[in-house]
């Protein structure tokens, strides 16, 4: 009986009527409100980037025209807008970053950064601009609530407003394209689609991002049976140990090493033996781009070879060293992972990272390791953002510098916990050169930041760094040698060649080929004109940085603007 009865609820269900399609003025409000909202960020794109006349038309009116024929492609809007989530993804995520560096379309390496920066640094950066995170989402999610409530009520736009509002964005978008000759014509680089028109290039960016991870996950195959045929041309007798450390977005404008005002290298000036690279630039402004690039022996314009070589650490042990990769970063993913596990210990330091416990790890190393010949790489934590957590409250010499969100209003305390951070970063490496000058070894040290960063520096109120455009703070880098008393005596020309070559202009390209001559390490694809420990350093080399695209361009070509340029020629940067 009872089976009966519910056999009869379900066929009663089965034959009750869908609720009718019905017309209303609301939705016409609800679908104007849909491209409306997508146009935003190309109004203030318009503003923001230097686009010609001409592009800024084609900006406007060809996704403008674009959103207004996809919102009526069905009757029922509702859905169009549900069908059209990733637009409202891409604007809500452009919007957050026009709101963090001020200009810029989200590059190819934003999707990089999103896939491969670990989950304690995105919660430092999203906790600290909910200001943009609160304002896109009072305007999509409202959006997205509205069309499920028309999609729920199945309300539909009638006929007449459906040709009237299609017709209206195929004219548009009929303009736009008109608009795309004379823009092309004006271009310097003729790239105006792929470049300029969002959300089109942000579709061509996520797609160059996709190639570069697969090609990042075939590595080890298509890097498979590299070899650098290494061998030395010299030895020191007994010990030799060889540190090579890259630092975290440590800007050289505020190292008291390069002219800043601030007590911020304390110790180090009082290093004896300290070789300051004071010319030295990024190749990339952002990690996992720089890093690799300092890992490998690749030239800006080799780009593709990344995938093809195998880094400084396979060198080394070719060169018959033992090697180490200590990284005070959690594991990321990407390609400087891959890099370091070509090492034959790899150590990935927990919580709390600081610093110092990469000076612990030396220590343990050179305590309990028989080998002769050491190769040690230090990834450091550094003074990345958030800079209150890069170093123990001891070290919070320049007060008040509380964890505080991104605000002009609170650039002091930035600015005050960025130079802790770098005041920590020179206790770790005088203490670091101090153990080493202890040993009875031959030892060698190189230090170079992966990259700079913005502090609300000037009135572009930029901050943090991995945008799309360069500026003067993103691109200059401390770098610094040092020598054991040993090195020098066993060495003397590659120190003095060192200390030569302190002003040369160069880029973290020369830092792979200036450790592994250090080592006095010989393959093919080590370049005696690109090491700053040779005599032969070429000073009139041109220097280029690698653009979001992975295409070498030179330094005045990457966004600087005439302001970068004058903060660069006052350190002695000039191009």
């Amino acid at each position: 009986m009872a089976t009966t009865t519910d056999d009869n609820t379900k066929k009663k269900k089965r034959l009750k009527p869908k609720k009718p399609l019905t017309r209303s003025r609301f939705t016409i409000l609800v679908t104007v409100y849909f491209f409306v909202a997508l146009i935003i960020p190309n109004c203030v794109l318009a503003i923001t980037e230097p686009y010609s006349g001409w592009t800024v038309e084609a900006l406007i009116l060809l996704p403008l025209g674009f959103y207004m024929m996809w919102s009526v492609l069905l009757k029922r809007s509702g859905i169009m807008i549900w069908l059209g989530f990733a637009f409202i993804f891409f604007c809500a995520f452009q919007l957050v970053l026009l709101y963090l560096f001020g200009n810029s379309i989200i590059a190819t390496d934003m999707f990089t950064n999103l896939l491969t920066t670990n989950p304690g640094e995105a919660s430092e950066l999203l906790s600290n601009i909910y200001p943009a995170v609160i304002t896109v989402c009072l305007i999509y999610i409202p959006l997205l609530w509205l069309g499920a409530r028309e999609i729920a009520h199945r309300r539909i736009i009638s006929r007449t407003t459906r040709m009237s509002v299609g017709l209206t964005g195929a004219a548009l978008f009929c303009l736009g394209l008109l608009a795309l000759w004379p823009a092309y014509r004006v271009s310097e680089e003729r790239h105006v689609l792929r470049d300029e028109i969002f959300p089109l290039n942000v579709l061509y960016n996520m797609r160059l991002s996709a190639v570069e991870f697969r090609k990042m996950h075939n590595y080890e195959q298509t890097s498979d049976g590299f070899t650098f045929h290494a061998t030395r041309t010299a030895e020191a007798p007994g010990r030799e140990i060889y540190v090579y450390i890259v630092g975290e977005a440590s800007r050289a404008m505020n190292w008291q090493l390069w002219g800043y005002d601030r007590e911020t290298n304390p110790m180090l000036l009082r290093t004896h033996g300290i070789i300051p690279f004071r010319n030295m630039l990024t190749q990339s402004n952002t990690t996992h781009k720089s890093v690799p690039l300092i890992l490998s022996s690749i030239a800006t314009d080799q780009h593709e070879e990344l995938y093809r070589r195998k880094g400084i650490a396979a060198l080394f042990r070719e060169a018959g060293f033992e090697t180490w990769f200590i990284s005070n970063q959690a594991p990321q993913g990407a390609m400087i992972d891959k890099l370091a596990r070509q090492s034959e210990h790899l150590v990935y330091i927990r919580s709390p990272r600081h610093d110092m416990q990469l000076l612990d790890e030396i220590q343990r190393i050179v305590a309990n390791s028989k080998a002769q010949k050491l190769f040690i790489v230090l990834h450091c934590y550094g003074s990345h953002f958030s800079y209150h957590q890069r170093y123990p409250r001891e070290f919070a010499h320049f007060r008040p510098d509380d964890d505080v969100a991104i605000n002009p209003e609170h650039v002091t305390m930035l600015r005050n916990a960025y130079d802790n951070s770098i005041r920590y970063t020179d206790y770790f490496l005088a203490r670091t050169v101090g153990y080493l000058n202890s040993l009875d070894a031959s030892v060698a040290l190189l230090y170079c930041a992966d990259h700079g960063e913005d502090i609300l520096d000037d009135r572009r109120g930029r901050f943090l760094h991995a945008s799309p455009t360069t500026t003067a703070y993103q691109i200059y880098v401390a770098s610094l040698g040092w020598f054991s008393d040993k090195y020098r005596k066993n060495f003397p020309e590659k120190v003095a060649a060192a200390e030569r070559n302190g002003k040369a202009p160069a880029t973290t390209h020369a830092l792979f080929h200036t450790m592994a001559d250090m080592a006095s390490i010989r393959t093919e694809y080590l370049d005696p004109s690109v090491s700053l420990v040779n005599d032969a350093y070429d000073w009139d080399a041109p220097r280029f940085y690698l653009n979001d695209h992975n295409e070498a361009r030179p330094f005045p070509r990457t966004g600087l603007t005439e302001e970068d340029l004058q903060v660069l020629a006052r350190h002695g940067v000039h191009f």
